[in-house]
């Protein structure tokens, strides 16, 4: 006779399978919004990994969160099946979304030197269907940096050559970030060859490289799968990122979609900071258009 009391297996599976569902319940009503919707990166909350931060982001007023997968320190929390429904609870009681996931410890530890990276990218794309997400945010600063990296490109190529197929049958764009100009992004994305590589695009860190962010945005078009909101000298509006340019830029590309701030400049506090920020942010990317 069966036991009535699951093994843990049997545990796991059934919260994947519901997490899934329910993933896709929540994700799709979303799918045809043709304005944009503006969330913050968990670690911007200073609740990395951990779905308080979505009681936050509703209490903000956000749409959403950017999550980030973890550190293997910690187990790499977001990997684990049993967790999901923690953040999919939460979304449902509060109103908001996972916008999207984002592998931050690849700064810490590369895709173009450590083989382990290549597994958490497979693993975020169960995560992400799971979470109602469509884009998982790939890393490349810190010990991950690409400038002046030839063979570390050249690593990596080969390495998403790999990972893309998968990514484009879990229907996930994969978002390289790095501090590479618009251009150097698209010689990788041509070299990989995949329509799921994409590029993740930060205002604050392009514009800091020196590049032209206006231009580049239109040069890069269809190839961003989402934005970085972010300025590193002060509050939106108050700094050197312009932002109506930016919404110009975006609308000769036609794009729609998330927006998550990613702070730098805290000076009212994290929860008043992030308020004033996504007010300001409001009057440029609306909902609804």
């Amino acid at each position: 006779m069966a036991s009535a009391r699951w093994s843990r297996r049997e545990w796991i599976l059934s919260s994947a399978q519901g997490a899934l569902a329910l993933g896709a319940a929540l994700r799709a009503p979303h799918a045809a919004e043709p304005g944009f919707r503006i969330g913050a990166c968990d670690w911007t909350l200073k609740k990395r990994s951990d779905p308080a931060a979505l009681e936050l982001a509703a209490r903000i007023g956000l749409d959403g969160v950017q999550v980030d997968l973890g550190h293997p320190k910690e187990g790499m929390p977001l990997l684990k099946p049993e967790i999901w429904p923690r953040y999919l609870e939460a979304a449902k009681k509060h109103g908001v979304q996972v916008g999207s996931l984002a592998i931050a410890v690849m700064n810490e530890i590369p895709l173009k030197s450590d083989p382990r990276p290549d597994e958490w990218i497979a693993g975020s794309l169960d995560a992400c269907k799971a979470l109602g997400a469509r884009v998982v945010l790939l890393a490349f600063f810190g010990n991950g940096d690409l400038r002046n990296d030839a063979p570390g490109i050249d690593t990596v190529v080969r390495k998403l050559r790999q990972l893309a197929p998968m990514a484009e049958k879990a229907g996930v764009s994969l978002g390289f970030e790095s501090w590479l100009s618009a251009r150097q992004h698209m010689d990788i994305l041509e070299r990989v060859g995949s329509p799921a590589l994409k590029v993740y695009y930060d205002v604050a860190n392009s514009h800091k490289e020196g590049h032209d962010i206006y231009s580049e945005i239109r040069l890069l078009g269809k190839r961003i799968c989402e934005f970085h909101a972010k300025d590193y000298e002060a509050l939106y509006g108050s700094g050197s990122i312009r932002f109506p340019d930016v919404r110009r830029a975006m609308d000769d590309i036609g794009y729609r979609g998330w927006i998550h701030m990613e702070g730098t400049q805290m000076p009212l506090g994290i929860e008043e900071s992030c308020r004033r920020n996504l007010q300001y942010l409001r009057g440029i990317f609306p909902r609804e258009i």
